[in-house]
């Protein structure tokens, strides 16, 4: 007799971010220059932060995504004292930023920017103003953020684009940037954008914005925006032929596969290319905060630079940048990892500490907890990193925050460099493509050994450069807190006359293994029926996925033997596979995914490990794939996604039990 099993996929509607692996936890080298301190939350609130600002008293008000408004009184606790909470405002609809301005507190929710004003100074929010307002679809995912007060008075909002199976501009103006005057007059200055949670000023005051992984994002990436600007995501273009566009681009103009984006913007002119990219999954998964750090040295030695917060990740990252043939570019470093949720909004506190808000409803996250608000501080302790990386004409110029020893800064290897790059296509995210070695042809130490000028071969522009210093030492002899770095080589500089040039050496440039593939073996990973299977299987099985990270199922029973054939359906809004291991062998696969670096994209994520025995390919949103198998002997087979953060939460078990007749 012939076992059909059906277990029915399930499909779901809102957005879940990555759960790292729990044993991820923060450095203790971090927490020697950087203490993170949490503020009490009282246990009947629910600080799902979405907006920060402090008030001219030194309260910190909230907004939370449940719609309220909360004033803290002493966020520092100072003197050992608890802070103390009063609700300025509710029944907002997910108000997703907050600025204070002249008496009043200013938030976006998500059809419009409202302006809320306390008129007897009760500490109760009771006037409240729509300066203007936008239609909804109804679509969940039609998140609206801010406002950024610009030096005049006019605000800027950033609006989602919807999602369909892919980012849609179901209504006008969603993935736009607006600017909007007091007088509620509005003005779109850019489009192009999937999903800008965060947008912030660099110290010359120019709008940078943070975008996420999606369809036509290979990965996450701050970009500089100024009027008329398109960054990439065409979604938004359906509306440029509306009366007060910047621009006429037309969605059509578009090709559903581009190449590189980097040469894509050689033919559109509008084409704004991303300042600093963050490699997916190795620096971060979802870009979020940014804030340049104006404290004066109080929060250390990375004045003017900027912090980019990371959602998923639960993480800080440093951003230097650089102008170069008048076009920003710059690096992006490791910063502090550890926060208690998922990293959304700062705000600078009077101190020079750093408040982070966080959330991590719908977006599972590194940290466990499901909101939260804490404090960063500087030890007063200097990190030994690489501080500012800047673009030479044949290679970098690395300063450290401390003189470095010059025998091994002068070693070059005590360096290594790989380029790669992205594609801009339609699809979900991207693999690494085209990357290669760049070999380092020699190492100068300046004569304070607080800078090394790094000849290389091999410099490309458009391309992401990966810098890894680990040979390098301090004069004290310490090794670098974050030895990895990525620049993102939008222009190389012309020849700089005051350094001398190096020749080019012998050493040949060589271009790795790009072959996009699933995993290391082919066996395991048989996409078509066998043909002795006489075209059935004894087993079928479908598996979709759930909210928060979960398959829809959680375990299923087999019969040693039996010839099974299981569908994958991803009905997520972001990128999964299904890797089945050795019983006992989970966490172990996991750790490996993690650590599989630049390697990861292009392999499925798939770590090259003999206690893998099945798995699928990494599948786009609204994707499926079959894949067809003989059932091991009997024991517990767990299941997983192996999709970096996923695997802590994301996983089944497949029971194998004795053989019965039909199977055998």
């Amino acid at each position: 007799m012939t076992i059909k099993y059906i277990l029915i996929t399930t499909f779901i509607f809102f957005i879940s971010l990555p759960k790292l692996l729990a044993q991820n936890t923060v450095s203790d080298k971090e927490n020697e220059f950087y203490k993170i301190t949490t503020v009490p939350i009282p246990e009947d609130i629910v600080l799902e932060v979405g907006g920060m600002a402090f008030m001219p008293d030194n309260r910190l008000a909230v907004t939370t995504r449940r719609g309220e408004i909360w004033l803290i009184q002493n966020p520092y606790m100072k003197n050992g004292k608890q802070p103390q909470y009063k609700k300025f405002a509710s029944g907002l609809h997910e108000p997703l930023g907050l600025a204070y301005r002249n008496g009043a507190l200013y938030t976006t929710q998500r059809a419009e920017l409202t302006k809320i004003t306390d008129t007897n100074q009760d500490d109760r929010g009771d006037k409240f103003e729509t300066i203007y307002s936008w239609p909804l679809s109804g679509n969940y995912h039609e998140y609206s953020y801010g406002p950024l007060f610009l030096p005049n008075g006019d605000m800027l909002v950033t609006l989602n684009l919807g999602w369909i199976g892919y980012g849609a501009s179901l209504v006008k103006w969603r993935g736009w940037m607006l600017k909007i005057t007091e007088d509620g007059e509005m003005t779109p200055i850019a489009t192009g954008l999937r999903s800008p949670a965060g947008f912030g000023f660099d110290m010359d005051g120019e709008v940078f914005y943070a975008e996420n992984q999606g369809d036509w994002i290979g990965s996450g990436r701050i970009t500089h925006l100024e009027e008329g600007d398109f960054a990439g995501n065409p979604a938004g273009l359906k509306w440029s032929g509306e009366p007060l566009s910047p621009l006429d681009l037309k969605p059509n103009q578009i090709p559903d596969s581009v190449g590189l984006m980097h040469e894509f913007a050689k033919e559109v002119a509008s084409l704004k290319i991303p300042t600093v990219w963050f490699p997916h999954t190795i620096m971060g998964i979802s870009t979020s905060a940014i804030l340049t750090d104006t404290t004066g040295g109080k929060f250390g030695p990375f004045e003017g630079q900027m912090l980019v917060g990371d959602q998923g990740h639960s993480k800080i990252m440093r951003v230097v940048l650089e102008k170069v043939n008048g076009e920003y570019q710059g690096a992006c470093f490791p910063f502090k990892e550890g926060f208690s949720s998922g990293v959304l909004r700062f705000a600078w506190g009077t101190d020079g500490s750093l408040f982070v808000g966080m959330t991590s409803r719908g977006w599972s996250s590194t940290g466990k907890d499901m909101y939260g608000l804490q404090k960063l501080s500087w030890s007063g302790k200097t990190p030994f990193e690489i501080k500012t990386m800047k673009a030479m004409s044949d290679g970098f110029e690395l300063e450290f925050t401390e003189p470095v020893q010059k025998s091994v800064a002068e070693d070059i290897n005590s360096y290594s460099m790989t380029s790669f790059n992205y594609s801009y296509h339609r699809s979900y995210g991207s693999p690494i493509i085209q990357q290669q070695t760049c070999p380092i042809v020699a190492a100068m130490v300046s004569e304070d050994r607080m800078k090394v000028r790094l000849h290389i071969d091999g410099l490309r522009a458009g391309y992401i450069h990966e810098i890894k210093a680990n040979g390098i030492r301090s004069s004290k002899g310490n090794s670098l807190l974050h030895p990895v770095g990525y620049y993102t080589l939008n222009n190389i500089p012309e020849g700089d006359s005051s350094q001398p040039m190096i020749a080019s050496s012998n050493t040949e440039v060589t271009e790795k293994d790009n072959t996009i593939s699933c995993g290391w073996d082919e066996s395991k990973r048989i996409t078509e029926m066998p043909s002795d299977w006489n075209n059935e299987a004894d087993i079928v099985i479908n598996i979709g996925t759930e909210p928060g990270l979960k398959f829809s199922v959680k375990n299923f029973e087999v019969p040693a033997g039996a010839k099974v054939q299981l569908t994958f359906t991803n009905n997520d809004d972001m990128l999964h596979n299904l890797v089945v291991a050795k019983p006992g062998t989970i966490e172990g696969v996991s750790t490996a995914s993690m650590q599989m670096g630049l390697e990861g994209p292009q392999k499925g994520y798939i770590p090259n490990s003999d206690n893998i025995i099945y798995h699928t390919c990494i599948l786009q949103p609204e994707t499926s794939e079959s894949i067809y198998f003989v059932v091991p002997k009997e024991g517990d087979y767990p299941y997983v996604c192996t999709f970096p953060g996923h695997a802590q939460v994301m996983r089944g078990v497949m029971k194998v039990t004795p053989a019965t007749t039909a199977s055998r």
